[in-house]
């Protein structure tokens, strides 16, 4: 194997790929990324098993003299090529997969391994589902990724669930305490419709760094893996096992008591009373909606003193309530939603309190109450 390549069409090819190598694998090979290179161009990648990252550049940057594959480290080799002297790097593979590395007057000897070790590629799955822009695939992914439960004993519940019906795709995210869910209309046909394809949130985090904002990203799903095609990157995952739960069951519609308030003022009030709430170590905040709609929140630390926050709802329909909530599970809503007001839903005080942007997105928040004694 030997070829010229510019160097910031391999770096850029290895910052990508880099991505999947996880140091803590048992599996030497897995340290590594992969090169292939052919007639066609140069192919990097990496993978931890999970997540299988795929680079290519193509032929035009690229001079090849010989065709061939090898493994190299992948923590030296990216930061190597990073520190090379010249705009142009030469690749050589010698006997024993060892590897000259030059730029310039620079030369590196690198010890590469051998690649027929290298895990297989996923099988392409060429049944395209459904094309999202880049920003809307990480859009989707920041309004309910920081759901998802940190409890590997529930590894299902460290994931975002997709599915797609009638063209609308929905991601879900619940930790049993909170939920969310996210939609946007794709305009695929009924014939792509996928059901409990449940994504690591880990991975998805790692995939949004991978896809750029206007470029187009091409999601098909296989038996096990989910791909993620751009022009130049594929991002191949593996789908959690098993069945995500219904949480259709648990989301109130039709409520007791209803009010619309303004995110800024409620989230600057719902913060101020979570610096005595964390106190507490319990987060919890009391909410009270009288008949006039005024809103009164407040907590209170033994050791502090107490916060009491008073504001008006916009509109408040149906019975007064008083209700206990993780004032940090609120804050991280409040953060996320892309909207100047939001509407509140309770049907009662031990029942799920839903939260909805209002400004005709489909998102929904739910979070479930404390029972207190106060």
């Amino acid at each position: 194997m030997k070829l010229t390549i510019q160097k910031h069409a391999l770096s850029e090819a290895i910052q990508h790929v880099s991505k999947a190598v996880n140091s803590k694998v048992a599996i030497p090979i897995l340290t590594g990324v992969k090169l292939d290179v052919t007639n066609q161009g140069v192919t990097l990648t990496a993978s931890d098993v999970e997540t299988t990252i795929q680079a290519i550049i193509p032929v035009e940057p690229v001079a090849i003299e010989q065709s061939g594959s090898v493994v190299l480290p992948a923590k030296f080799f990216v930061e190597i090529i990073k520190k090379l002297p010249k705009e142009t790097v030469s690749i050589e593979v010698q006997e024993g997969f060892n590897t000259l590395i030059q730029s310039g007057r620079t030369k590196i000897n690198m010890v590469g391994m051998d690649p027929e070790e290298f895990p297989a590629m996923p099988a392409d799955n060429d049944e395209l589902k459904l094309t999202l822009s880049g920003a809307e695939i990480k859009e989707l992914i920041k309004e309910v990724a920081f759901s998802v439960s940190t409890n590997e004993q529930s590894p299902l519940l460290t994931g975002v669930l997709w599915e797609l019906d009638n063209g609308r795709l929905k991601l879900t995210a619940t930790d049993r305490h909170r939920l969310a869910s996210a939609e946007v209309d794709t305009g695929a046909d009924e014939e792509s419709d996928f059901r409990n394809v449940v994504i690591a949130a880990k991975t998805l985090a790692e995939l949004s760094k991978n896809v750029q904002d206007k470029e187009d990203v091409r999601i098909s799903v296989g038996s096990g893996n989910v791909l993620f095609k751009t022009d130049q990157v594929k991002f191949y995952t593996r789908m959690l096992n098993g069945s995500y739960p219904d949480t259709s069951k648990i989301i109130p519609t039709i409520f007791k008591s209803e009010l619309t308030v303004n995110v800024k003022e409620f989230a600057d009030a719902v913060d101020r009373a979570y610096l005595l709430a964390r106190e507490e170590k319990t987060n919890i905040v009391r909410l009270e909606v009288v008949e006039d709609g005024e809103i009164r929140i407040e907590s209170t630390s033994s050791g502090v003193g107490k916060v009491i926050e008073q504001l008006e709802a916009e509109m408040f329909a149906g019975e007064p309530i008083r209700i206990a909530f993780n004032s940090k599970y609120m804050l991280d809503v409040l953060k996320i939603i892309d909207s100047e007001r939001l509407r509140i839903g309770f049907t009662g005080a031990m029942s799920p309190i839903i939260i909805r942007p209002v400004d005709g997105n489909e998102n929904l928040y739910l979070i479930l109450p404390y029972r207190t004694s106060v």
